[in-house]
């Protein structure tokens, strides 16, 4: 009886200890912004058995009108997670990845050049056809969609002009409206 009350210990330990393991990552997120990755997780999941594989990501890109992205860039994100990606290890490339982001000032700085008075804003035209023309060679229909989504969070007076102080606090620290 000993004997088998301490193998049932031992396994709840390792249960206990994987948890831990496991919920580190959880740590990393507010509930909100894990019920997030839930979504896109789910968006991804093509086929719904909890993993993400190649099939899923190809036709996830389909959907965003990329059909044809080479096998190797596919392989090359499947490695990231060194294994199946399931939610948790899904969780944990976006933890590890937004941990890299950024500093305020850095993302401050890259503004400034786009406002030569100093006056804290640029004119989202502008700024939308650097988007759209500088950025990674996408064309319109596959980019633009996104550049109005972005503006649709964007701090912006009425002439048009982003406040882009405002703007590196969101994407640095969140958008308040959502807390």
């Amino acid at each position: 009886m000993a004997s088998r009350k301490a193998g049932t210990r031992g396994k709840a330990g390792a249960t206990k200890q994987a948890q831990r393991g496991s919920s580190n990552v959880f740590s990393m997120f507010e509930q909100a912004q894990i019920q997030e990755f839930k979504e896109a997780f789910s968006c991804i999941d093509q086929n719904r058995d909890g993993i993400i594989c190649k099939s899923d990501l190809r036709e996830t890109y389909s959907q965003l009108g990329k059909v044809s992205v080479p096998e190797e860039e596919l392989d090359a994100m499947l490695q990231e997670g060194k294994g199946p990606i399931n939610f948790t290890v899904f969780l944990t490339l976006f933890g590890e990845k937004l941990n890299g982001t950024d500093p305020e000032e850095a993302i401050l700085s890259a503004f400034r050049m786009f406002d030569p008075s100093g006056k804290g804003v640029v004119n989202k035209d502008e700024f939308k056809q650097l988007l759209l023309t500088q950025a990674d060679k996408f064309s319109p229909a596959e980019c633009l969609p996104q550049v109005e989504q972005m503006f649709a969070l964007t701090p912006m007076d009425l002439a048009g002009n982003i406040d882009y102080k405002s703007l590196c606090y969101i994407i640095t620290h969140g958008d308040e409206k959502e807390e």
